[in-house]
């Protein structure tokens, strides 16, 4: 009886502990409203406009520019980016595509999604979508991983005909993130996240907040580096009571009744 308690004790646990990190994995909510979202893009990776994730960014623009946005992923997430430009009524067949970089400029590949798409000659719109890889928290020199910090996104038209350079388009852009939760889990972090300009600081005053020369100034809700915590801690835990239970269990059984036999008299 103390047995069946025990384990009946341990699967309520399981239950409550599995609950919130099963929230976590779930996509990053988006806001209701999309007040103060920004309006205009940039044209370089020093001028990109700064995105919050969740929120729909617009700007308008000619068919051959550069537009370029930025945004903050940290440790955990997988960001989804989807852009949609809206073309003028009279344009010929083109091709646009979207390319997102990180910190240190590197491009990264999308997992899957539309990252280059054409437009037929009556096309009204034409959609794209990029799929990263999940931030790691840290990675080999080497290695091409994304990690966190802040990410460009930049979108153009490629193979345009004469005709077209200079049309008017409207532009949407949009980014949001699923928390994978521990299965992405490294035994590492970066000392500092890659945004640019983050260790520049000015030689006269290093007290004073006003002289740092931070780039961008965007970061997640809950701060850099929120992703310590993840489910992986919570199954560990949960894997280590329940082979403590299996082990008190399986004494419980093989001990037996703890009696002594009776033994008759005279034998």
């Amino acid at each position: 009886m103390r047995i069946t308690r025990a384990f009946s004790a341990s699967l309520l646990m399981l239950g409550l502990a599995a609950a919130p990190a099963a929230a976590d994995s779930s996509p990053t909510p988006s806001a209701s409203t999309d007040g103060g979202a920004p309006t205009e893009a940039g044209t370089s990776f020093r001028t990109a406009t700064e995105i919050e994730q969740g929120r729909t960014a617009t700007a308008n623009g000619s068919a051959g520019d550069y537009l370029y946005w930025s945004f903050p992923a940290d440790a955990g997430q997988r960001p989804t980016v989807r852009a949609t430009v809206k073309l003028p009524e009279t344009h010929a067949a083109e091709t646009w595509q979207i390319d997102v970089y990180d910190g240190l400029r590197r491009r990264q590949a999308c997992q899957y999604g539309a990252q280059t798409r054409g437009a037929a000659a009556d096309a009204a719109s034409v959609e794209l979508a990029c799929v990263l890889r999940t931030v790691r928290a840290w990675s080999e020199p080497w290695a091409n991983d994304p990690l966190p910090g802040t990410y460009y996104v930049r979108l153009t038209a490629v193979g345009l005909t004469t005709a077209d350079l200079g049309l008017p388009v409207e532009t949407e852009l949009r980014v949001d993130s699923k928390d994978i939760g521990g299965s992405a889990a490294v035994d590492g972090s970066l000392g500092e996240p890659l945004v640019p300009g983050i260790a520049v600081t000015s030689e006269t005053d290093e007290d004073d907040a006003s002289a740092s020369a931070v780039l961008s100034s965007i970061e997640p809700d809950d701060g850099w580096s929120s992703g310590w915590w993840s489910d992986r801690w919570v199954w560990t835990a949960l894997g280590g009571v329940l082979a403590a239970l299996a082990g008190v269990g399986g004494y419980s059984l093989t001990r037996g009744s703890g009696r002594p036999s009776r033994v008759p008299p005279g034998a």
